[in-house]
């Protein structure tokens, strides 16, 4: 953990290796010995459960952290303001509270995508529905060089618990649907619980304001010919809160699914985006591959 000064844009107002499955071959990169991570976490009205995942995150997952962006908007609860600034004068070295422009689960992502410091960027929830426990094992993938590493439900050790039985099976449907409209084996496209190259996102112009961003995060990353890897988690139900997703909204996702499918994947790159995608190298071997086949 790198100490810094706190920054002056800050709040205004398993142990077990688990079973992995592989899209593409990860690279070969000294990322193992300097991976630094920065942790997304929007909050609206979590309290204990924003406690328990910072606390999870820094004791098990220290040494590989850059820093726990907090954000926070103008829904954010005044009790889970407090709890906000609790943890970020008990972790001073480690938290930044920092307040969303854009609405929505996807403005706040988008935009602090971008703040992201470090080699990596960790997307999670702070309601545990993310396993906090479960960091460590995306981790432990990532440092062997994948591009992205995605938390799954629905494989190996994986599952639900207090999923709403309706949901449960058009998530099923879903996840067939998208994996094959795409073609990859992945399980779970629609699980926001990822860890992923900084350099790579950044690169990304990201479209999507609410839940669809969650797609959006791992199909425009696989069309661009991304190393993706699997680890399985169980999800469980918030005790907290409430969500903020309606069920009518999950249809919104074949929007995202089908927009991203039918475009060039050079289109999804940032105009005026520092560097050349091409030194990334799975832009340039997605193309290569294309050419020779």
């Amino acid at each position: 953990m790198r100490k810094r000064q706190k920054s002056a844009a800050a709040y205004a107002g398993l142990g077990a290796s688990l079973p992995v499955q592989h899209v593409g071959n990860p690279a070969e990169s000294g990322i193992a010995a300097r991976m630094a991570v920065t942790v997304l976490l929007p909050v609206i009205d979590e309290t204990t459960s924003l406690r328990e995942t910072v606390r999870v995150l820094i004791e098990e997952n220290l040494r590989w952290l850059e820093r726990i962006l907090i954000i926070v908007c103008d829904r954010t609860t005044p009790a889970a303001l407090a709890a906000a600034e609790e943890l970020r004068h008990r972790y001073q070295d480690c938290i930044e509270i920092r307040a969303q422009k854009r609405p929505f689960l996807g403005g706040a992502r988008r935009v602090r995508i971008k703040w992201a410091e470090g080699t990596h960027v960790l997307l999670m929830a702070s309601d545990l529905e993310t396993d906090p426990h479960a960091v460590g094992e995306l981790f432990r993938v990532a440092r062997d060089g994948y591009d992205v590493v995605t938390a799954t439900r629905w494989r190996g050790t994986g599952g639900f618990e207090g999923y709403n039985p309706l949901k449960l099976l058009l998530n099923w449907v879903f996840q067939r649907m998208f994996a094959s409209l795409y073609g990859v084996s992945l399980s779970d496209l629609t699980y926001g619980f990822r860890v992923f190259r900084r350099d790579m996102v950044q690169l990304i112009e990201w479209e999507e304001l609410r839940h669809p961003f969650l797609l959006e995060s791992i199909l425009k990353p696989l069309r661009l010919g991304a190393r993706v890897a699997e680890v399985p988690t169980v999800w469980k139900c918030r005790v907290e809160g409430k969500t903020h997703n309606s069920f009518w909204r999950n249809f919104l996702y074949f929007r995202i699914a089908l927009r991203v499918l039918l475009q060039s994947p050079e289109t999804f790159l940032r105009k005026g985006a520092p560097g050349s995608a091409s030194t990334l190298g799975w832009v340039e071997q997605n193309r290569s591959s294309e050419e020779n086949s």
